[in-house]
C-alpha cells in the first residue's frame, strides 16, 4: 500500500501562499481605494513597487505574492462593482445593506464575490475559506460568519451544484 503525501508539493504550496498573499493585499488595496479614493492603477503600482518586495509592516519578509491574481482582483472588482454590489446586498441579512458595513468588510466581500464569479479555477469552498480567514485577520466578532454566509449564498447562485 502506498501512502499519499499529507501536504501539497512545494510548488503547489508556494502557489497557494502566493495567492493567499494576493488576496490579503487586494483587500487592503480595495480598502485604501474606498477610504482615500485612490485610483486602481496608482494602488496597483504602489503595492507592486513599494509593498511586495522586501518586508511587511511588522518587519517580516513579505511572502511572494501572485501579482497577476492581485491585479485581476483589483481591476475585476472595479470593473464589475455594479454587478457585485447588488449580489452582496441581496445576500446580506434582512435590514442590512453594503453601505452600512465596515469598509474592510466591504472590501473582503467584494473581492470574494468577484473571485467566486470569475476565478473558476479556484474551487468555491476555497474562495469561501480564504476570505473567511482574511476576515479573521481583521475582526474578532461576527464578521467572519457574515463573510461565510454572504459568499456562500452568492456562490450557490453563481456556481450551481458546486456547493452542497
Amino acid at each position: 500500500m502506498s501512502s499519499q503525501p499529507t501536504t501539497p508539493p512545494a510548488r503547489n504550496r508556494s502557489r497557494t501562499e502566493a495567492r493567499r498573499a494576493a488576496r490579503m493585499a487586494a483587500v487592503q488595496a480595495l480598502y485604501q481605494m474606498d477610504i482615500a479614493g485612490t485610483d486602481v492603477g496608482d494602488v496597483i503600482d504602489e503595492f507592486v513597487i513599494e509593498r511586495f518586495p522586501g518586508m511587511d509592516e511588522e518587519g517580516e519578509p513579505h511572502p511572494e505574492t501572485d501579482v497577476a491574481h492581485f491585479t485581476d482582483l483589483l481591476k475585476g472588482v472595479v470593473r464589475e462593482q455594479l454587478e457585485i454590489d447588488p449580489r452582496i446586498d441581496a445576500a446580506l441579512a434582512r435590514g442590512w445593506t453594503l453601505s452600512r458595513l465596515d469598509s474592510i468588510l466591504r472590501a473582503i466581500l467584494r473581492a470574494g464575490v468577484y473571485e467566486m464569479q470569475r476565478c473558476r479555477d479556484v474551487p468555491a469552498k476555497v474562495v469561501i475559506n480564504e476570505y473567511v480567514d482574511i476576515a479573521h485577520a481583521f475582526f474578532t466578532g461576527e464578521e467572519p460568519a457574515v463573510v461565510n454566509a454572504v459568499i456562500d449564498r452568492v456562490g450557490r447562485d453563481i456556481r450551481v451544484g458546486e456547493l452542497k
